[in-house]
C-alpha cells in the first residue's frame, strides 16, 4: 500500500463517480445479470465489501426485498433453494474467504461477481459479472472501490424493486460534486477535523444506522494506512456499547450526522467533556461541523461522506514518511 497512492485515488473521486453516474443513467448493468425468477437475495464480502453490504441489504429488506448480508468467512450462509441471488463483492477479484463461500453454496444459487478487477478469479467461479468500475487503486486500498459498491449495490434495489435509476444516477452525480467540493476545500476544514479528532486514544466514528457502513470504513481507513486506533459504531446503539470510554479515555469522536439518537449521545459526551466533531449536518455538542453541497440528500451522504476521515487517514499516512 502506497500513502500517496491512496491520496491520488481519493483526489480522483469526483471524475471516476461522475462516469458510473452517466453509465447508471443509460441503463441499470443489474438487468442483464439477473435471472427474472429471483425472489431472494444474499451479499458475501469481507471488509469494506461487507460494511456496504450490511447496509445494502437493510434498505433492500425496508423496500420489501429478502436480503441478507453475510461475512464470507461465515460457516452460516443461508440455504434459501431456489430462486437465490447470491452477489459475491471482491474488488480484487481474489479474496480467499469470499472464494471459499462460492464454494459451499446450494448448486441452485445464481451468482453474480461485483468486482474491480476483469479475468480475476472471482469472475471465473460465478454465473455473471457486474464491473465495480472504479478503475484501478494505485494506492492499494479500497476507496473508490468501496464507494462504487454502495452504489452498484443501490441499483440492485432499483432492478430488484423495479425502480428506475435516474432518481440514484442523480444523487451519484450529486456525490460526485460533493466529494469534488471536500478535497477543493480540504485546506479550509482538513485541520479543523483531524487536530480534535487524531488523539493518544484513538479516533471514534459513529453513524446512523442505515449509513452505518460510513463509521466502519472510516474507521478502517485509519487502521489501514496510517495504523491509528479506530473504531465504528450506530449512533444509537453508542449510548449501550461506546459511551463507557468516555469516562476513562481522551475520548474523541467523529459524529456523521443524521440520527435521531444524537441528542443522547451529546449528553454524555458533553457532560464528560468529549471532543466531537460532526460531518454533513449539525450535530449537538460538537465544536466543529463540516457540511457540504447536498448533505441533506441521504444516498449523497451515504456515497459523500466517507471521504472525511479516509483525507484525515491519507494525510496522517503521508505524515509518517516524512
Amino acid at each position: 500500500m502506497k500513502p500517496d497512492g491512496f491520496a491520488a485515488d481519493l483526489y480522483r473521486k469526483p471524475e471516476v463517480l461522475q462516469r458510473l453516474a452517466s453509465g447508471l443513467a443509460a441503463a441499470n448493468p443489474w438487468d442483464d445479470v439477473v435471472p427474472p425468477n429471483i425472489e431472494r437475495v444474499v451479499l458475501l464480502g469481507m471488509g469494506s465489501s461487507a460494511y456496504a453490504g450490511g447496509v445494502a441489504a437493510a434498505r433492500m429488506r425496508a423496500r420489501g426485498v429478502v436480503a441478507a448480508s453475510e461475512l464470507a468467512s461465515s460457516p452460516l450462509l443461508p440455504d434459501w433453494g431456489d430462486a437465490t441471488l447470491v452477489v459475491a463483492t471482491s474488488a480484487s477479484g481474489g479474496s480467499a474467504e469470499t472464494l471459499d463461500a462460492l464454494d459451499r453454496l446450494p448448486a441452485s444459487a445464481h451468482t453474480v461477481a461485483l468486482t474491480n478487477t476483469p479475468g480475476s478469479p472471482i469472475t471465473q467461479r460465478c454465473d455473471a459479472v457486474v464491473d465495480l468500475a472504479a478503475e484501478t487503486e494505485v494506492g492499494g486500498v479500497a476507496c473508490r472501490s468501496y464507494q462504487h459498491t454502495l452504489a452498484l449495490l443501490l441499483a440492485l434495489e432499483c432492478h430488484l424493486t423495479r425502480t428506475g435509476t435516474e432518481r440514484l444516477a442523480s444523487a451519484v452525480a450529486l456525490a460526485a460534486d460533493a466529494s469534488a467540493y471536500l478535497l477543493d476545500t480540504e485546506s479550509d476544514w482538513r485541520l479543523e477535523v483531524s487536530e480534535p479528532l487524531l488523539g493518544p486514544s484513538g479516533v471514534y466514528l459513529a453513524a446512523p444506522a442505515d449509513r452505518l457502513c460510513s463509521a466502519q470504513q472510516g474507521a478502517l481507513m485509519l487502521r489501514e494506512g496510517p495504523r491509528l486506533p479506530a473504531v465504528g459504531c450506530e449512533t444509537g446503539d453508542w449510548s449501550h456499547v461506546d459511551v463507557y470510554l468516555t469516562k476513562t479515555l481522551d475520548y474523541r469522536l467523529l459524529v456523521f450526522a443524521g440520527s435521531k439518537w444524537e441528542a443522547q449521545l451529546a449528553e454524555w459526551t458533553g457532560e464528560r467533556g468529549s471532543t466531537v466533531i460532526g460531518v454533513g449536518g449539525v450535530v449537538p455538542g460538537t465544536q466543529y461541523n463540516l457540511r457540504y453541497p447536498g448533505d441533506s440528500d441521504d444516498v449523497v451522504r451515504l456515497l459523500t461522506e466517507v471521504l472525511v476521515p479516509e483525507l484525515m487517514a491519507a494525510r496522517a499516512w503521508q505524515a509518517q514518511r516524512r
